[in-house]
């Protein structure tokens, strides 16, 4: 019987995927800002490893291609695939990649539903099938689960523990026990251990407390997450007891998990909306961690907290400030693919 394996995200990876922001997306309102931040985003990708870009049409991926080679990115690293979507979170409607000890690859496709239903996502939600169908994912190697889940809601250290928020899973699945979800979890990411937070969240989240906003595992049973040391700040509360929660976890030899806590930015406000910037959203790919920026004093700090916990990963700060205007930041737009996942394209 093939034992299945969900990678942790510092394993060595082939690529990141992404979907090229447009006019018939959310972003329309404020394009030209965003896609620079893209531009950056795959720039510091492709120094380290392959991006498969997914583009809506001929003129994004010319709008794409326009604006990435003004940038002198490296275009032999840049895979591009046309295919619809209806906007460009792929860490939630992304595949979901195990492996086996042999490398070979199984891409979980989970039912999205557009962040409960607040969203139409039926683009979204046939993503991967449309991945296979153009010969990106291996067609035989694509499991459907009709099973209401986010890759953003879930963290792994490749070794069978998963982490995640019960306020996320329940909101999904507020008929189900949690004994059931629990088991439903295990049983679809080959996990042995399901560890639930309680508390944590930003303002300006729309994903119910996604755990890649809020805490997230590092190598050698580390744990890196969002603090607020600001006792006048809405979140200081379910922040503090969410750091105490991770402090009570233990790993599967008993012991405690070293915590690096990231510090806490000043509050970024549209129209006076709170924006919800999250320094946990960070990337890990190979040999690099790509870290959200706001513009604000604590991303240095920020950075060093990184360093600390990747201390074998070079520290690349990415602006994210247009990205948090609709609700997600650096990580929520990528979804990586595990080495040998995919073909060689």
């Amino acid at each position: 019987m093939t034992q299945w394996r969900f990678p942790a995200e510092w394993e060595p990876q082939d690529a990141i995927l992404l979907a090229w922001p447009h006019a018939g997306t959310d972003w329309a309102e404020r394009l030209a800002e965003v896609e620079q931040t893209y531009v950056a985003l795959i720039a510091a990708i492709t120094r380290f490893q392959k991006v498969l870009l997914c583009v809506a049409d001929d003129a994004v991926a010319h709008r794409a291609r326009q604006l990435l080679a003004a940038a002198h990115v490296d275009v032999f690293k840049l895979h591009v695939i046309q295919i619809p979507y209806n906007d460009t979170w792929l860490r939630d409607s992304g595949p979901i990649t195990l492996l086996d000890a042999l490398g070979t690859a199984r891409f979980l496709d989970f039912r999205f539903t557009g962040w409960g239903g607040k969203y139409e996502a039926a683009d979204d939600d046939a993503l991967i099938a449309g991945l296979a169908e153009r010969g990106v994912l291996r067609a035989d190697a694509v499991q459907r689960i009709d099973f209401a889940l986010e890759g953003g809601a879930i963290e792994t250290d490749g070794r069978g523990s998963l982490l995640s928020t019960w306020r996320c899973l329940v909101e999904r699945h507020g008929e189900s026990a949690r004994e059931m979800v629990t088991t439903t979890l295990s049983r679809a990411l080959h996990q042995d251990r399901v560890l639930w937070l309680e508390h944590g969240y930003l303002e300006g989240d729309d994903t119910d407390a996604h755990i890649d906003t809020l805490a997230r595992f590092a190598p050698n049973n580390a744990i890196v997450y969002q603090a607020c040391d600001d006792a006048a700040d809405s979140h200081h509360g379910e922040l503090a007891a969410m750091a105490s929660e991770l402090a009570a976890l233990r790993t599967r030899s008993g012991e405690a998990y070293r915590l690096h806590p990231l510090p806490w930015p000043k509050p970024i406000l549209d129209g006076g909306r709170r924006l919800a910037a999250s320094y946990a959203n960070f990337l890990i790919i190979n040999g690099a961690v790509l870290m959200p920026a706001y513009g604000d004093a604590a991303d240095a700090a920020a950075a060093a907290v990184l360093s600390q916990a990747f201390p074998d990963h070079e520290i690349v700060s990415v602006p994210c400030r247009a990205l948090i205007w609709q609700n997600g930041s650096l990580h929520c737009v990528t979804m990586q693919i595990p080495k040998g996942a995919v073909f060689d394209v």
